[in-house]
């Protein structure tokens, strides 16, 4: 691919997907450069903890950096060292540190739109 070319992915055909079952999933599309786009939907009652660490090898808490932009919901994210906890909502434009975990607050549907650079590996 010529590197003055428009590239284009959607959501709806992954190139990978973390499937939670009746709790939601996310599914990644890679561009050349290495970076990467997700799209995260998390059912209510959906959690870290339960849903996604078990994806992932059960590590402490998430150790990926997050950009990214909330389309719908509330999430509520925590910061393990300190207990901080942040609430990211509907129209919120955020990066979250590795060390965290999260939950959906409330009985409304999250919908977030993740960025990661080349050198993230998921």
């Amino acid at each position: 691919m010529q590197d003055n070319a428009i590239q284009t992915r959607r959501f709806e055909t992954p190139d990978q997907r973390l499937d939670m079952k009746e709790r939601g999933g996310i599914s990644i599309v890679k561009l050349a450069d290495g970076s990467a786009g997700m799209h995260a939907i998390f059912e209510p009652g959906w959690s870290w903890e339960v849903d996604e660490k078990p994806l992932l090898g059960s590590p402490d808490s998430c150790p990926m950096r997050h950009t990214g932009y909330c389309i719908s919901g509330r999430l509520v994210v925590r910061m393990i060292d300190t207990g901080i906890e942040t609430h990211i909502s509907t129209g919120d434009f955020f990066e979250i540190p590795p060390g965290h975990d999260a939950y959906v607050d409330g009985d409304e549907r999250v919908e977030l739109i993740l960025f990661a650079p080349p050198e993230h590996q998921h």
